[in-house]
């Protein structure tokens, strides 16, 4: 007989039900006659129901267009009976403040969950003996077990050895005993420090600006070197600024930091000091995009679109030679029996003499 691999499906809290008037993330699994069969994510998909009537405050035209099989969103508990199993539910009575919030709940349990799913399916051990032990005790001491996780990518000791566990044992004189011992093992807090910090390590924002920057004055090429020194000499280690010519008169300026804010701040000093030194030298400084978070597409789009136009200026340098060459002469014509009828002026007689 084949052996069973643990078990991998657990609630994500403590509470086998949600609280009366709490918003909870569904999902819609069927719609029937009287209303629509849900899954509650966060508490291991055990059913609810939104009657029609709890769809929409006005009146209900098309329940397609209120409630779609698949989707997922958030909603209010009105009843739950523990001893049944019933969960009715309520999509009118949910607030923009409850979904808000609700959304921002849920995804960080949702990572939570799969941090610790990972663990439980590598490691061979239930995934409700995982919370038991490491999850909901962290619920309990931080609000959010994702708040604990987020002092483990960088402490984990402070967070994890804390952590005890109850164990009973068989005395020397037979009698049972109950023994602390610690709930994370030395195998399970590697598994579950490694795939927290590959989910959970921040990741630094790239922040950019695009400037026009211009300087007609006789050393107006230094002048704007000079400005752009100052620019970059506005970062720090933690927030270095560089600036780039993409193509007269458009420059960029970016960074790259854990902070967005201080990103976006830094930025707009580079600008100003950049801003005053070619404005010294009646240079003038237009910001034509405002610093602002850019993903990596952004900045393959920039990378692409300065080959372009590099590959515009080779292009249009070897046409240049191309044409000085045709224009230094005439080529091979024999002037005299070209039949073209046309009278040679007197230098070119000389020419051909």
């Amino acid at each position: 007989m084949a052996n069973q691999g643990p078990n991998l499906e657990c609630r994500m809290y403590e509470a086998r039900y949600p609280e009366v008037d709490m918003a909870v993330m569904i999902q819609v699994k069927n719609i029937a006659d009287m209303g629509a069969y849900v899954s509650l994510l966060e508490y291991n998909n055990i059913e609810g129901m939104i009657l029609f009537s709890e769809l929409s405050r006005r009146r209900i035209r098309s329940v397609s267009s209120l409630i779609r099989v698949g989707r997922i969103e958030p909603v209010m508990v009105l009843r739950v009976d523990k001893e049944k199993g019933y969960i009715d539910l309520s999509k009118r009575r949910v607030s923009e403040e409850d979904i808000q919030a609700c959304e921002e709940r849920y995804n960080k349990s949702k990572l939570v969950h799969s941090i610790m799913r990972h663990v439980a399916e590598t490691l061979s051990v239930d995934l409700e003996e995982l919370y038991v032990n490491i999850g909901w005790p962290l619920y309990r001491k931080y609000g959010h077990a994702f708040e604990a996780f987020k002092i483990i990518v960088t402490d984990p000791n402070s967070v994890l050895d804390s952590l005890t566990t109850e164990i009973k044992e068989t005395g020397p004189d037979g009698k049972e005993v109950t023994k602390v011992v610690p709930a994370v093992s030395e195998e399970l807090k590697d598994s579950l420090v490694k795939n927290i910090r590959r989910r959970m390590t921040p990741q630094p924002s790239k922040i950019r600006a695009d400037v026009e920057m211009k300087c007609f004055q006789l050393d107006g090429v230094l002048h704007i070197k000079d400005a752009m020194r100052k620019a970059e000499a506005t970062g720090n280690d933690d927030c270095p600024v560089k600036i780039k010519l993409v193509a007269p008169p458009l420059y960029v300026l970016t960074t790259q930091t854990l902070d967005k804010e201080q990103g976006l701040a830094i930025l707009n000093k580079a600008i100003a000091a950049c801003s005053d030194a070619i404005e010294e030298h009646k240079g003038k400084l237009v910001v034509k995009e405002a610093p602002r978070a850019v993903s990596e597409r952004d900045d393959k789009l920039l990378a692409e679109h300065m080959a372009k136009l590099r590959q515009d200026n080779e292009e249009v340098s070897g046409d240049e030679d191309s044409e000085k060459e045709e224009d230094t002469g005439m080529g091979e014509v024999d002037l005299e029996n070209s039949g073209t009828g046309i009278t040679e002026a007197p230098w070119v007689e000389k020419i051909v003499r």
